[in-house]
Order: C-alpha cells, then structure tokens, then sequence
C-alpha cells in the first residue's frame, strides 16, 4: 500500500519511493497539508494551530486558533477569510463569489485513473500505484471537488489534479481552476524557473522566495517559449546533488500559471493550472470541469535526482506508442539548406548524399505544398506543389525509400495563411473577433480548434497526405501565439472559453492522429520549443528543442531543457557554418557533440560538404550508432554549469551502469588556463572502466572523485568526448 488513513485522526499518509505526503481533514471539514518530505514510518504529529490577530478571522466562534488565513490549505477557495491566492474561483448565480468547499468523504484505489480529453501520465499495472480521492462539497452551490493524488510506489512523484462537479440547481461561472496546492509551512527557498524567448527558450533563473508573489505564465494560447510550465523550491543548502528539491510541472500545452505566494507568516503557497487570466467555463447543473494533471516531484539529491525522476517518468509513462522504447532515427532535414527554395531533383541529391554519410532519414520541410515559396501563403491546402515535385510526393517518398533512407514531412496543420484556398472559403475558420483586426504573425492566423468541423478538416486532410506517401516521420509546428481569441460557434457567455477548447481541441486532433498512423514518429515543434510541455510529449515523443542550432547557444538551451524533459525528448541537429540565428562560426567537431547529446540530425545541404566535413560526419554518425540507446535512454548527469562559467560538461549512464559517455565544452580560449579534471557522476565505485579514448582503465571511484585530466584545448569552442565501458 501507498495511502494510508487513520479515521481517529482524520489524517492521509501518502508514501512513495522515499518521501511521505500526508493530510489532515481539520475538524473533519478542513483537508490541510501536514507535509511534505523525507519518507516517515510513524504517527504524524497533528498540526500546531496558533490564534493569530483579528486581522486572521477566525472559521468558527468555538476555537479561534482556526483561521482559513494561516491554515495550510490543500484547496484554498475564496472569501471566507483566506486573504491568499485560491486554487478556485467561482462566480455564482446571484453575482457572489463565496464558496466554503467542506470535507465529505474519500476513496483510495490502485492504479491510476486516465483524465478525460486531457494528457496525463498512466500506469501499465495497477501494482504501480495509488490514487486517493478526497470529495469536497460547498453545500450553497452544490458544487463538487474531487481532489485526485495519485502516489507512483517505485518513484518519488505525486500526480495532481482537480474535477469539478456541478450537482446544483442553477449555473455556474468558473473563473479560476488550479490544478494543485501546496502550502509549505516555511519560506526559506529559492525558486527555480525556466525562462527565455523565441532561440532562446528554458534558460535558468534562480531568486529566494520574499514576501508577495513569485509568478511565472503564459498568456499566449501556448506554454510559450517565453515560461516553461514549470517550478521548483529548493532548500538554501540544495546544490545539483543534494538537498531537498521540489518541483511542479503541468501536463497541459496552453496558457498557465505557476506561482509561490509568501505570506506574513512565512507560508509559501505554491499553485499551479490553467492561466486564470481570459479564462472562465460555464458549468451547467449535471457537468463537470476537468482541470490538467500537475506531477510533483520531490528529490533529497538535489536537482539532478528531481530531473532523474522526471526523465524517467516522463520518458516511460508519459510519452506512449511504438517509438516510447525505440532508437530514434538520425535524420537530415532540409531547410537551412534550401528554404523555400528546392524542387525535386535538389531534395533527392541532398537525400543521397546523407545516405552516403550513414543518415537514415530525411524530412522535406516547409514549401511543397499548395503555392508555398515564402511565408505569405498557403497553410491550410495541404495539397502538394507540383511546380516543385511534379511526380507527386508520393514518388518522391519512393525514390528516397529506394534509396535506403525513411521519409519525412513538415506540417503545419494549426494554422491558415489568408492568401490560400481554405481561408478564402472558410474566413470565419480562424480565431477572430467580429470588428477587430486580424492580427498576423508570420503572415498566418491561428485556426480555431474549439470547433469540431475544423478539427475533423484538419485530421482529414494531414491524413490524406500521410496515406498518400511512405511517410514514417512528420514534424508538427506551429508557429505563433494566440490573438484575438474568439470562435465564431460560441456564443457570448463562453468565448473566454475559447483558449482552452482549442487546446482540448489539439488533443482530441492529435489523438485521432497518432492513433491512425502508430507507425510514423511524430515529433512536436513550435518555431522550435515554444510548446516543450509535457502535454505534447503524451503524443509527441520528442520535440524540436529550438530554432537556435548554434553549439554554443544549444549549451544553455540544452542544459536547462534537461530540468524536466529525457535527452529521448530533445532533438539536436548539426548546421552548418556561419550559423543561421547566431552567425557565429564553431567547430563541426564541437557541432556534432553538443548534437549528439539528443535526438540526433544534421540541418544543412550535404551536396557542398567538403571531403574532410563528410569524413568528419560519417565518423559522428558511427558514433552515435553505438552510443545512441545510452544518450536516449540512459540516466543524465549534469556535471558543469553553462550559467555559472566558461565551462559546460554533461554524461550518460546506463542503468546497469556498465557503459557512460560524457562530453565537456570550453567555449573561449584562455591564456595561460589552469590544469582542469572533470569529475564524472553516477558510475559504480566498484567497477573499472575502460576510457576509450586512450585504452585507460580506471576506477568508477576515482574517475568519480578524482575525476579525468584534461588536455589543454587551444582555440574558442572546443569540445571532448569520452566513452566509458566496463571491463
């Protein structure tokens, strides 16, 4: 068992791996967050409850000591006297906002259950885990919470998530739905976010917690480029391998919200969900609101076992499908190459000669369908550019199997380019508002996903094409944020209900998909990682991580990504130089190592490769063959930081930890540089390894302790592998 009552006591005891989350329903009314931490065995003290001043109203008139202000709520709503932020927000029929959501009863039952229309991580057994189910009632409105804790026994995560009920008489608005609450009982962290724009996504930022809010969101329609849907606290002690860690991350691809509130008291409130902000829903009598999944994690081994649980989890029962478990396919594609600019004969000398490196796959990007030679037409007809291929793609996907290679293509299925077929014969298809402007970004709109019959057009017609050709792969992008959100099929009282019918919307589409083509690798871009969320990873299993292709660049981007997301989610290809965002000019040696530490590919045209250039890739493609199960599927360790230095080095390890591969990155020259070691992590002390690199056997413990000389490096932007077997 995982979840543990007491009845005399009213207390929820919630253990997983290694930590214990426990509840007490005070008064039998109040459900309130004892703790949170290492695993306990036995009886949890009962909350200390303090009388606080007059300016803390008391919840009743018989123990004062009871106030919704200082209790530590695991569902705060508003308006009976907790001054913080709520996890709910309701508007009632008589225009009030008071709701007191009251403990009713409870059910625990193994497995996990699957959340309607929405991702969410699973289970395969229901010996895997536990999920508790507290029902909370506010007997004015009739309304239900059900606060569902689903506990993974083998792992130390704790899934979260919300449903509202409405079994009233009248209407009600929602206007604010977290998914979870976490009211810690002291303030002494630090927040941890990842944050950045457009070839510059999930870098980090650390700031300690100090009285007011800390909030990171979205309001875009997207989790964004610009926040990532995800936080952590870590004790002032936390470091990359030990302290205590906790992390928040939601399983949801659109608007959000994370934030810790410290109050007067030192109580840090963290809530996590759906952005409130332009959001209501309307839920009739007899309908329920489903919020989005939120996977709490906690780690006692600092930020490298939070990201080590999360890599696991969400690489083994988030993502799903054939491709969950197998090697990844390294790829060419073909748009820093070409652009726009291409036809037929110049994609399959490009294909050929990636062949001819060991490559085994190639994507056709945008600009073969409709009359797509620049960004200003066509999304939506997705119907194939003779003037470019005039065989037809499905020939075109013949002759690059014949070749020994797998094909791919580029989609944009989510939006619609005014100057194009669909827009000129369904105008009202899009997102808009009747009176205002359509707002384009990269000469597009945004198609309007709340409604079925776009939903059903874009399903039918990307799967024409992907029956149309012997297509194993597709990339799926999109490549703006939300304006004027309205759908014209809504009516007035649910239009801020738009935003997140889209993204229910996207799942039902993508569902669909996936479920018609298991065979072909979907992979999730968004001007590349502007949706890097664990929503999409539920049908996507990697992701394009960013538009930036610079070594260099991909260090930070890279490293932060690695917070949350697998290596087996992050893909990472080699461009050509001078690169296209940075112009910056890198080593192709130090290229292919950054890239080699994900889902690997190549992003130029193989047709003007020098003689030395393809002998140099054919050797990192060899390369990566025999390291690839390991860089996709081992255990990651950060080792040095590219925000705290000159330096960056980072490794993988098996899980039988016989084999480890690390690579380490000195970006600028230094004069006169000190003699460095790299010390490695997560190797057996007991066993000896073989360094390939010199025929060396060392160690774990020292290689671990002692750590590997490195040679001095001459030159900006050099990089070093090292292969570790066991002998």
């Amino acid at each position: 068992m995982s979840i543990y009552y007491d009845d005399s006591r009213k207390l929820f005891h919630l253990q997983s791996e290694q930590s214990s989350y426990v509840i007490e329903v005070v008064r039998g009314e109040l459900p309130a967050h004892v703790y949170w931490g290492p695993k306990l065995e036995g009886i949890v003290q009962p909350l200390n409850l303090v009388e606080r001043c007059s300016f803390s109203p008391t919840y009743t008139m018989e123990d004062k000591r009871i106030s919704l202000d200082t209790i530590p709520s695991e569902f705060p709503s508003y308006g009976n006297g907790d001054f913080r932020e709520p996890a709910l927000e309701v508007h009632l029929v008589d225009g009030t906002t008071v709701t007191d959501f009251l403990y009713k009863s409870y059910k625990i039952n193994k497995g996990k259950p699957e959340l309607k229309g929405l991702p969410s991580t699973y289970v395969e057994s229901e010996e895997e885990a536990e999920t508790l189910e507290l029902f909370l009632q506010d007997d004015k409105s009739g309304l239900i919470a059900v606060l569902s804790y689903t506990v993974f026994n083998n792992q130390d995560v704790i899934t979260r998530s919300v449903r509202i009920e409405n079994q009233g008489k009248d209407n009600v608005v929602l206007k604010r739905v977290l998914s979870a609450n976490v009211d810690f009982h002291d303030s002494d962290y630090d927040m941890l976010q990842l944050s950045g724009t457009w070839t510059r996504e999930r870098h980090i930022y650390k700031r300690p917690l100090v009285p007011g809010i800390h909030r990171i969101d979205s309001k875009r329609g997207a989790s964004s480029s610009t926040q990532n849907p995800f936080m952590a606290l870590l004790a002032k002690d936390a470091t990359e391998d030990h302290g205590e860690v906790y992390g928040f991350s939601l399983v949801y691809s659109g608007s959000f919200l994370a934030q810790a509130e410290v109050d007067p008291y030192g109580i840090s409130r963290v809530g996590i969900g759906i952005q409130p902000f332009n959001f209501q829903w309307l839920l009739e009598p007899g309908e329920s609101f489903q919020a989005p999944e939120a996977v709490l994690v906690r780690s006692s081994q600092g930020l490298g076992g939070l990201s080590r649980t999360y890599h696991r989890l969400y690489r083994t029962r988030l993502c799903r499908g054939e491709f969950r478990d197998r090697k990844r396919p390294i790829l060419i594609n073909n748009w820093e190459a070409t652009y726009f600019n291409f036809n037929a004969d110049k994609i399959k000398e490009i294909a050929q000669a990636g062949k001819d490196l060991g490559l085994e796959l190639f994507v056709l990007d945008d600009g073969w369908f409709g009359k797509r030679d620049n960004d200003d037409s066509s999304l939506g007809d997705w119907v194939e550019d003779r003037r470019k291929l005039p065989e037809g793609l499905g020939k075109l996907g013949e002759d690059i199997t014949a070749m020994g290679m797998e094909f791919g293509l580029w989609f944009e299925p989510e939006m619609v380019s005014p100057e194009s077929d669909l827009y000129r014969e369904h105008p009202d298809w899009c997102l808009h508002v009747p009176g205002h402007k359509r707002t384009l970004a990269r000469q597009q709109l945004v198609l309007d996903l709340s409604r079925k019959d776009v939903c059903d057009y874009i399903v039918e017609s990307v799967s024409s094409v992907l029956s149309s050709a012997p297509i194993t792969y597709v990339k799926w992008d999109m490549n703006r944020n939300m304006t004027e959100i309205g759908s014209a099929l809504l009516p007035a009282e649910r239009q801020r209900e738009t935003a997140h019918r889209y993204i229910l919307g996207l799942y039902d589409v993508l569902e669909r998909i996936v479920t018609r083509f298991p065979h072909i690798l979907f992979e999730s871009c968004s001007g590349g990682g502007g949706r890097y969320d664990p929503g999409m990873l539920y049908y996507m299993p990697q992701t394009w991580t960013s538009d930036d292709s610079d070594a260099i660049e991909r260090l930070k981007i890279q490293y932060g990504t690695s917070m949350v997301y697998p290596a087996s989610s992050m893909c990472a290809h080699v461009s050509a130089v001078p690169n296209h965002q940075v112009h910056r000019i890198t080593p192709l040696e130090t290229r292919g190592h950054v890239a080699m530490s994900g889902n690997f590919g190549y992003e130029l045209d193989t047709t003007k490769l020098t003689d030395d250039e393809r002998e140099d890739i054919r050797k990192q493609v060899s390369e990566y063959k025999e390291l690839r199960m390991l860089i996709q599927f081992g255990d990651f360790y950060r080792l040095l930081s590219p925000f705290e230095g000159n330096q960056t080095a980072w490794m993988f390890v098996s899980d039988d930890k016989k084999e480890a591969f690390a690579t380490y990155f000195r970006v600028l020259a230094e004069p006169n540089a000190p003699l460095r070691r790299l010390r490695l992590k997560g190797l057996d002390p007991a066993k000896n390894y073989k360094l390939e690199l010199n025929g060396e056997v060392y160690r774990g413990d020292e290689l671990m302790h002692f750590g590997l000389s490195l040679p001095q490096l001459k030159g900006d932007f050099k990089s070093l592998l090292f292969v570790l077997k066991e002998v």
